[in-house]
């Protein structure tokens, strides 16, 4: 997918949808093009009112899970919002490791890390099928210019990326693993929550090793709290498939309880769900 195809792609009018694809990417006989209001209303952002729906076009491309959006060293000059699916941004060393960096959900910008190099330092990979809505920077930039409300509203954007981004390096600096693991099933619900699903159940679209590397944690110790939290009954766990049972628990946890007490606080739940079924087969006879 290189840069000069994709500005080629994107400055045809809408009536070129025809033209083949973005290479990396695919489209579907659904919407191709969404208007200004379509991508403020996906960045919880106003609307200029002045400029007109149908003035400014931009293009929708799938991706199926595993393909890249982007990757590491790509020219930039496009950023990308999330309209629906799931998606892992990651830096590379050169070992070929990977360091998971964010997560972006349905109404996240990402590509912002080109802006300063004129180049993408990160890469985004789908983590399930995607659709990503294209926005060329420089005409993103150029109707900002235009419209003053307009420009405000996408350094605001930005600078929400940014804070979530300060908030991460902060707790990775001063939780234990414990509270990491509870602060991110916190964030991913209401995160689920915000775009209209449920916070109390949803599944897990990244693998342990790759929430492991979001927050600083091996699979193994991600794996175990998971284990931990459901023994305790703050969540149930079914492979990728979370239930939140105490989300005030997980927001405010700070550590495990000893093994012993979580022992004896088992104890207790296994007693209550027990006496809980003496009462319903009684109930019935």
């Amino acid at each position: 997918m290189s840069a000069t195809h994709l500005s080629d792609v994107l400055s045809a009018p809408p009536l070129s949808v025809t033209r083949p694809s973005i290479e990396s990417g695919w489209q579907r006989a659904g919407k191709l093009w969404s208007n200004l209001k379509d991508i403020c209303d996906l960045l919880r952002i106003s609307t200029a009112a002045s400029l007109a729906d149908d003035d400014f076009l931009f293009q929708h491309v799938q991706f199926k899970a595993g393909q890249r959006i982007h990757t590491v060293g790509q020219p930039f000059d496009m950023l990308y919002i999330v309209n629906s699916g799931f998606l892992k941004t990651v830096m590379i060393d050169e070992s070929g490791n990977e360091q998971v960096l964010s997560f972006p959900m349905k109404g996240d910008l990402f590509g912002i890390d080109g802006i300063h190099h004129k180049q993408y330092v990160s890469e985004a990979v789908a983590l399930s099928s995607c659709d990503i809505i294209l926005v060329p920077f420089k005409k993103f930039m150029a109707m900002g210019r235009t419209h003053v409300e307009l420009e405000t509203s996408i350094y605001s954007v930005m600078s929400r990326e940014l804070i979530r981004e300060q908030a991460m390096v902060s707790m990775l600096g001063s939780l234990s693993a414990e509270a990491r693991v509870a602060r991110f099933l916190v964030s991913l619900s209401e995160r689920f929550s915000a775009m209209g699903y449920s916070g109390k159940e949803f599944n897990l679209r990244m693998t342990r090793h790759e929430i492991g590397s979001y927050l600083g944690l091996t699979l193994e110790t991600v794996s175990r709290t998971f284990s931990a939290f459901n023994e305790i009954g703050l969540i149930t766990v079914d492979q990728r498939a979370i239930g939140v049972k105490d989300i005030n628990a997980l927001r405010t946890l700070r550590r495990l309880p000893p093994s012993r007490t979580r022992a004896k606080q088992e104890s207790i739940i296994a007693t209550r769900r027990t006496n809980t079924q003496v009462r319903k087969a009684a109930a019935t006879v």
